[in-house]
Order: C-alpha cells, then sequence, then structure tokens
C-alpha cells in the first residue's frame, strides 16, 4: 500500500502527540515546598545554667583552646560540659560526621544541658546535618551558637524546627567586652536589643574602623538568616538552605580571593535567593583580597555594587560580626528591622523567652 506525503505527516503528528500526552501523564506532580514551622524562641540563660561545648565542625589539636573555652564560659556564670566526642578527630574533622552528630543530639536530649555553644569553626559542618534529630531538638528547644562553619548547623536547626539560634563568638573566640555585652543582651536579659556598631576615633579626627557604608538607603523587616558565605553557598538546594523571602540576609567571610567572593555570590543570585531578599547586611569580609598575580580584578566594593545594588532593596556594609575581633550576637530566624541608612539591626521581640 502506498502511503502519501500527507497521510505520512498526519500519522507523525498522532504519534507525536500520543508521546506528548503520556510524557505529561508520566511526569512527576511537584509537591508544595513544606511549610515554615512556627518560630520557636528557646529559655534565657542564667547564671549556674550548664552550657555544652560542642564541636560540629574541624578539629582542635591543641590542649588549651579547651580549657580557654571553658574558663570563658565560667567566668560569665555558667558550668562547663564537655560532649562525649568533643576531643575526638577523623581526619581534619572534630571526630566522624556520626560522632559530631550524635553530639548534637545527646546535648539537646539532656535536661540538665540549658545550652550548646560549638567550640570552634573549621569545616565540615554540611557533612553531618542529616543526621540531626530535629523533631528532637523542637521537643527540647535550647540555646545553640556559633558562626563561620556553625552557619551550617544554625540555619539547618532553624529551618527544620523553627527555633531561632544564634551566630555568635564560638568557644576559643576573644571574650572581649563588647562581644559579651551583645551576646548577655541577647540570651541572657532576653533583650530587644538595637544593634549598631560604636564610633571610635580613638586619637584620629574621623573613626576608622566600624564604619557603615550605606550601598542602599532604607528600611527592611524580615526574618535575619545567614552567615558564612562559603558554607552558605554550599549548601544551595539542600532541605537545610534557609528561607529567603523576605528574610533580612547577612554575610561574611574570610580568606577567599575577590573572585571567590564573586562566584559564591552568584550561586545566591543564580538560584533566586538574592532576588527574594527584604535587605542585606554584610559584615567582615577578613582578607579577601585579589591574590598574588590576580592583575585587573574587580574590587570587593565593586563586586558588592554588581550583585546588591540592582536589588533594589536596603543594603549596608561594614557591620561588626563574623571574623573579626569584636562581634554582635544575631539572632537567626527572629525578625529584625534594618535600617541601611543608620547601620542598625532592631530586634522586633526578644530572640529568648
Amino acid at each position: 500500500m502506498t502511503t502519501t506525503r500527507r497521510q505520512f505527516l498526519g500519522r507523525s503528528a498522532a504519534s507525536l502527540g500520543a508521546v506528548a500526552t503520556a510524557v505529561t501523564a508520566a511526569a512527576p506532580v511537584r509537591a508544595a515546598a513544606p511549610a515554615a514551622p512556627p518560630t520557636l524562641r528557646a529559655p534565657r540563660l542564667r547564671p549556674g545554667d550548664t552550657i555544652a561545648l560542642i564541636n560540629p565542625s574541624g578539629a582542635v589539636y591543641e590542649r588549651a583552646p579547651y580549657a580557654i573555652a571553658a574558663e570563658s564560659l565560667q567566668a560569665l556564670g555558667f558550668k562547663v560540659r564537655e560532649a562525649p566526642n568533643l576531643r575526638a578527630r577523623y581526619g581534619h574533622f572534630a571526630g566522624t560526621d556520626a560522632q559530631r552528630a550524635a553530639d548534637v543530639n545527646a546535648m539537646f536530649a539532656d535536661p540538665t544541658v540549658h545550652g550548646l555553644l560549638a567550640l570552634a569553626g573549621g569545616s565540615g559542618g554540611n557533612r553531618m546535618l542529616p543526621l540531626v534529630d530535629y523533631a528532637a531538638i523542637r521537643r527540647t528547644p535550647k540555646f545553640l551558637g556559633g558562626f563561620s562553619d556553625l552557619t551550617a548547623l544554625i540555619n539547618a536547626v532553624q529551618v527544620q524546627t523553627g527555633l531561632v539560634t544564634f551566630h555568635c563568638p564560638v568557644g576559643v573566640s576573644e571574650w572581649n567586652a563588647f562581644s559579651v555585652g551583645w551576646l548577655r543582651g541577647a540570651v541572657m536579659d532576653a533583650q530587644a536589643l538595637t544593634l549598631a556598631n560604636p564610633q571610635d576615633k580613638d586619637d584620629t579626627l574621623v573613626a576608622k574602623s566600624g564604619r557603615i557604608s550605606t550601598l542602599r538607603g532604607g528600611k527592611a523587616r524580615g526574618a535575619l538568616v545567614g552567615g558564612n558565605l562559603a558554607v552558605l553557598a554550599a549548601m544551595a538546594g539542600s532541605a537545610y538552605w534557609p528561607r529567603f523571602d523576605g528574610a533580612i540576609l547577612f554575610l561574611e567571610d574570610i580568606n577567599e580571593y575577590i573572585y571567590r567572593v564573586d562566584r559564591m555570590l552568584s550561586t545566591l543570585k543564580l538560584s533566586g535567593a538574592l532576588d527574594r531578599v527584604a535587605g542585606v547586611v554584610l559584615g567582615g569580609f577578613t582578607n579577601c583580597g585579589p591574590g598574588d598575580g590576580n592583575y585587573g580584578t574587580l574590587t570587593l566594593d565593586e563586586v558588592f555594587d554588581d550583585y546588591f545594588k540592582p536589588l533594589n532593596v536596603p543594603v549596608y556594609s561594614g557591620a561588626l560580626f563574623g571574623h573579626v575581633k569584636r562581634k554582635f550576637t544575631l539572632p537567626v530566624g527572629l525578625e529584625v528591622e534594618m535600617d541601611a541608612d543608620a547601620g542598625t539591626m532592631r530586634f522586633l521581640q526578644p530572640a529568648v523567652t
């Protein structure tokens, strides 16, 4: 039987239509993103409470940091408990993923422990996130704090449980009066703080340190999310990544070449995260330079301009958090109001109960 060109084209179209129908029918229906859990605030810390030192990240090889961290917390009026695997080591990690997650789970479950503070940063926090018992944490909310690589854990716990966690000094940080004062106010005195850099002139005509730079003025309100840029970018697309819709994003980093900062910000941009935030606060980008031989690189200021100015939301830089000597305590997940002209962040309620 002879098939005409018209018959062939008609049969081909019908076949393609049948295939398209089958593919459409077989395509999975994308589930809606799970709703954010209600915001949960931990009880405030009080003198005499027990703080557990945990280490979800990098190994600490000397003995002195353990003693310094414990003595610092004791000087703040706390009792100190070492998590069972605090001194463990697996390569450059502070124990295996299972050991580090087990310490987090055990210290949240222990009724004699009132809060958990990371001993140090490093790397490896992302690896153990699937092993954390988030349901148990929600049942027993407690203070959880740290910064740098702890960006992974404090954001994951907040996303999965709704618990307000804290970007704050770790055990081996320098516990100067500035850092201690903001920690006390946020997690012990339950104050609705306004975080503002001091204007220290020292012996100069104008202030050189702690300067605020307004990239785009204005005010915005939203839940505070963020932390270390490198760690945050490495969490992209996971179930532990923050919810950026209407959020106030805060970022810091250390020892990254400018081109790497650019690359990591491009991850946030291409994922759509930057386009969903209500405002941005930039902290310390310590030792983030062009690197040897990188002639003609963009400056850090220019990179920030490229990514943040087109967002048309308030943005300022220079806030005192990150790998800097003096540190604010920032409540991850708490609603705040930022003022990019004044360079401030105001808690809309206390971060603890």
